[in-house]
């Protein structure tokens, strides 16, 4: 692939996931930013109910991956029927994930809300609320990002991107009139954030159902659901998918014991951390279209036997990712000011906010580097065991003791406690760059044999 064709090939997918990703960050961003008016308790609250939502989203998206991974490589061997099938395993995978995260938190609330604040009726009775609503996005949610995958792969991202657009819209909309009683509509508070929250995912999973059909079945027929991966392609399939839900669990449990951390420091801070959420959401869903990218093209020249182009241009797919994150590292340091006083929460919060930004920005390149490297270029060969070796590594030996260290035995600022949790990030970077230089990850899945 030339030069100018490569990164025509890196737009033509990064800008469409990049601007979904951040789109469907908007929702959080929405949601805290309009919930914002109503105080830190509202924005305590949104937190730690959203704290199932996150690891959830985490966890499908491991499966996403994977999805990926498995059709992106079989679209490179021409084979069709196989990227069909993928598609129907990873399905079933997602919505059986969906409905398991949907009944605990539906069976469960008052108690998962309570394991991360301590002495704040206010908050746990707001965030029990919310939670008992948000938990209806999950279904919707698992199926469309799925379908996205393929819908994606078969070289379509723009449009994914306009059903987010729309859902976008819909749940600003709806986030106004519910929040407020706007337009006619009661005003629920807390509440009436998670509603517009299920009608937008209602509403974007009905646009990709719609795509799905307009660009695969109407196209190529039928579509034939079947969980049939061929003589050992079930096995291939869990030794790729038990590694990254692994990987992807640990560490949202990990993110989880973090916001525990802050729910435990000085009044304030956890609200502080929940502004800087969606801030970084946006950030990092900028440039989550570029390990997408990754996961795709580079799966396509593994699954073809084109080991040297693959591993050229995961070089420059890192140094893409690397460029767009300064730049944006750069513009939030100087917009960050301008961001927190956006809250009606007190001065203290929105300075601690302010503060926490910064670090972000300072941490942000390496963030993404990983993202690309270990969520991306190595994952694309399907051996997903190494980035779950370095991820239990950097979250639980190296990021969690060193938070709860910093804050409850040298009670830092939470400013500090996050920056130096987060050195985590290093000792990622540098250990997926050694498999990285070793080209161990570079494999080809096997060619499907029976796959009826």
């Amino acid at each position: 692939m030339k030069q100018n064709s490569f990164l025509a090939a890196v737009v033509g997918i990064a800008v469409p996931v990049g601007l979904q990703s951040m789109l469907q960050s908007s929702f959080s961003m929405i949601d805290q930013l309009m919930v914002g008016q109503l105080g830190s308790t509202a924005v305590s609250a949104v937190e730690v109910a959203g704290r199932p939502a996150f690891v959830y989203s985490v966890v499908l998206g491991a499966v996403a991956a994977i999805a990926g991974i498995m059709i992106s490589q079989y679209l490179g061997m021409k084979d069709g029927k196989m990227a069909e099938h993928s598609l129907s395993v990873n399905l079933a995978a997602a919505i059986a994930l969906a409905l398991l995260f949907t009944a605990l938190c539906a069976l469960f609330p008052a108690q998962i809300v309570g394991l991360y604040i301590r002495d704040a009726p206010a908050i746990l009775a707001a965030g029990r609320d919310y939670l008992t609503c948000i938990l209806w996005t999950y279904l919707p949610m698992g199926i469309s990002s799925i379908l996205a995958v393929m819908i994606r792969c078969l070289g379509r991202a723009v449009w994914p991107l306009a059903a987010g657009i729309v859902s976008a819209a819909v749940n600003t909309g709806l986030n106004y009139g519910l929040i407020f009683g706007r337009f006619g509509l009661p005003a629920l508070g807390v509440t009436g954030a998670a509603v517009a929250s299920v009608v937008s995912q209602l509403v974007n999973l009905l646009l990709m159902l719609l795509i799905f059909w307009a660009v695969r079945l109407r196209g190529e027929g039928k579509f034939r659901f079947s969980l049939s991966l061929g003589a050992g392609g079930c096995r291939q399939y869990l030794m790729m998918l038990l590694p990254i839900l692994v990987t992807e669990l640990l560490w949202s449990l990990g993110q989880n014991v973090n916001t525990f951390i802050y729910g435990h420091l000085e009044p304030g801070d956890l609200a502080a951390m929940s502004m800087t959420g969606p801030v970084q959401g946006l950030f990092i869903g900028a440039l989550s279209g570029v390990s997408q990218t990754a996961g795709i093209l580079i799966g396509k020249r593994l699954g073809a036997n084109e080991y040297a182009e693959a591993y050229r241009e995961s070089k420059k797919l890192v140094w893409y990712g690397l460029a767009g994150s300064l730049a944006l590292s750069v513009l939030l340091i100087g917009l960050r000011r301008v961001y927190v006083p956006l809250y009606n929460v007190e001065p203290a919060v929105r300075d601690t906010a302010a503060r926490l930004l910064l670090a972000f920005a300072v941490l942000a390149p390496v963030k993404v580097a990983n993202m690309i490297l270990g969520g991306g270029v190595v994952r694309s060969g399907g051996k997903t065991a190494y980035i779950m070796g370095i991820d239990i590594v950097g979250t639980w030996l190296v990021g969690v003791p060193l938070g709860l260290i910093t804050a409850f035995l040298f009670r830092l600022p939470v400013e500090w406690v996050y920056f130096i949790l987060s050195q985590e990030e290093l000792v990622r970077l540098g250990m997926t760059l050694m498999v990285f230089k070793r080209k161990g990850w570079m494999n080809r899945l096997p060619a499907a044999k029976g796959g009826g």
